[in-house]
């Protein structure tokens, strides 16, 4: 059996590497580990977001492989959004206060023409808050944020406006223990997106979204605040986020009216 040219892995990855092959016999490259430890360090809050991490040697050092295999499981977290790489800084963990990240998830734009939208100047994204309260879980939402239905979560609804009209009315849902302390009164005193709140002041941040689109009619109450006819078609955007772990965080159901808009994603 031909064997490994890299030094031993520290106890830490020998660990891991024995409880990962106990569960699934396949093979797990040995970057694919690392990113695994990496990813562990910032769940449990070792590097802030917006920190710098230690440099490729210092982690190869630490978990006894090659400074390749640890640039391979960086360059993995860097294409995630899990970290951001900065030209002669080094490597920093992503965050909700940067710019290119505090609209990740909200893929709205007018319908206007590339020759348009290159003149046009960016609208900001207005917030109103309806309300901020502590409900029980309801069955479905229950489901979604893996709680038992009962349980007590936050539920928040606002409506996001361009150029003073109503073009999304969101309720999201919070899970109870994370969010216990958030109030209207925050929510509306805060300036910056909703996930940088609850990323610097809740210690949870939004890695990841999973979102599933279909068109509704609007009832009453919808059609009043987002100032369309009831009964006209809405985008019905229902989006799980997850923080690190894979542990869901936020459940949302959004109503975009999509008059003079649209939802536009990118695949790569």
């Amino acid at each position: 059996m031909a064997t490994h040219t890299v030094p031993d892995p520290a106890p830490e990855l020998q660990a891991t590497h024995v409880s990962t092959a106990a569960l699934n016999p396949s093979f797990s490259p040995l970057y694919r580990q690392i990113k695994g430890l990496i990813t562990r360090s910032l769940q449990q809050g070792e590097w802030k977001p917006g920190e710098i991490i230690p440099s490729e040697a210092d982690l190869a050092r630490r978990f006894g492989v090659s400074q390749g295999t640890v640039r391979k499981a960086v360059d993995e977290l860097a294409a995630d959004g899990l970290l951001l790489r900065r030209q002669g800084r080094g490597t920093f963990v992503s965050t909700h206060h940067e710019e290119r990240v505090k609209f990740r998830f909200l893929r709205l734009v007018p319908d206007v023409t590339a020759e348009e939208g290159a003149r046009a100047m960016p609208q900001p994204m207005e917030r109103q808050f309806l309300e901020c309260k502590r409900i029980r879980a309801s069955q479905d939402v229950a489901r979604a944020l893996g709680i038992k239905a009962g349980e007590g979560i936050t539920q928040i609804r606002r409506l996001l406006l361009l150029a003073g009209e109503p073009v999304v009315y969101e309720d999201i849902y919070l899970p109870g223990p994370a969010f216990r302390g958030l109030t209207a009164e925050r929510l509306e005193s805060y300036r910056g997106p909703l996930y940088a709140l609850f990323e610097s002041e809740f210690s949870t941040r939004m890695v990841r979204a999973e979102e599933k689109l279909r068109a509704v009619n609007a009832s009453a109450q919808e059609a009043e605040l987002l100032r369309v006819r009831e009964a006209e078609a809405l985008l019905l955007v229902e989006r799980l986020s997850f923080s690190y772990g894979e542990l869901p965080a936020e459940y949302r159901r959004g109503l975009y009216n999509t008059r003079h808009h649209h939802y536009r994603n990118e695949l790569n």
